[in-house]
């Protein structure tokens, strides 16, 4: 039987998270902090950081790990760029995370909202620096064209898993087509490009290490890398727990292998402390 692991996060001062959560709840907000049960999110709200999800909290898709809600796409609001400018301002960010769901129903897969995001807010302050978490838009050229063309300052799509566990993990995603789109990223871009995976799906060492090789050889060059916890019964089961020391090795082990920049920990997330990831400089002993 394998053992619960309880994770510990520092609790913030209940002000600063309640203020965080009126501010989204004002502005008819969502971020993948809440939809996702990210056990960081009570941290990152204290700091005045968080993830923002457009496009809905419903998503097209069935992730057996993720704990957002599947099922049709909701209609897209409009006013939904200008919302989320007007957090932005409320909470004085200079680091923003753009996320959302995959939207498999819509033409463009998502990609326009994501533009129109992006030009709001840097028409509020063109200093703000952008990370974009995209889908992979089914590898469809002409929505990749428009992200790359936004101003953004780093573009990230996760892959998850190990190739073996991606059609079990995420049935309709495929694990090529992430690879595909993180190189389409790299190749036709000058922006970073980074990229994520979670351990303890069941994966095996040395499977977890062919895949960051495969990451590196398509031109992602940061990666952060968590364990993985269930949000629910009803989510894929933790398979191992990983020990503080294995992250750390793993964090050497992406250094060596020429990685620039590297997060990994028990409960480092994709986005987690991103405005401070940085090539050598940040997790790096």
């Amino acid at each position: 039987m394998i053992q619960q692991f309880k994770p510990k996060v520092k609790a913030p001062a209940p002000e600063l998270v309640q203020n965080m959560q009126k501010v989204l709840q004002n502005n008819h907000l969502t971020t993948v902090c809440e939809a996702a049960a990210c056990p960081n999110r009570a941290e990152c709200y204290s700091r005045g950081s968080a993830t923002f999800m457009i496009l809905g909290d419903v998503c097209t898709r069935a992730c057996s790990f993720c704990n957002v809600k599947t099922g049709h796409g909701k209609n897209i609001d409009e006013e939904e760029p200008l919302h989320l400018t007007k957090a932005i301002k409320e909470l004085g960010l200079k680091y923003v995370i753009i996320t959302s769901v995959d939207r498999d129903d819509l033409k463009d897969y998502g990609s326009k909202q994501f533009v129109a995001s992006v030009k709001s807010i840097k028409k509020y302050n063109p200093k703000i620096k952008i990370e974009l978490l995209t889908p992979d838009f089914h590898y469809d050229k002409p929505a990749l064209e428009r992200i790359i063309a936004s101003d953004v300052y780093k573009l990230a799509h996760n892959q998850e898993t190990v190739r073996r566990l991606s059609r079990t993990i995420r049935p309709q995603s495929d694990y090529d087509r992430s690879l595909k789109v993180l190189e389409y990223y790299a190749k036709n871009s000058n922006k970073i490009v980074k990229s994520s995976l979670m351990v303890g799906l069941g994966e095996h060492e040395n499977e977890l290490k062919e895949s960051m090789h495969e990451l590196l050889d398509v031109g992602v060059s940061e990666i952060t890398i968590g364990q993985y916890l269930q949000p629910t019964s009803k989510h894929h089961s933790v398979e191992k727990y990983y020990n503080a020391q294995f992250f750390h090795d793993l964090k050497a082990e992406a250094y060596s292998m020429g990685f620039q920049a590297v997060a990994s920990g028990i409960l480092v997330r994709s986005s987690y402390f991103a405005e401070e990831l940085k090539p050598f400089l940040v997790y790096k002993n």
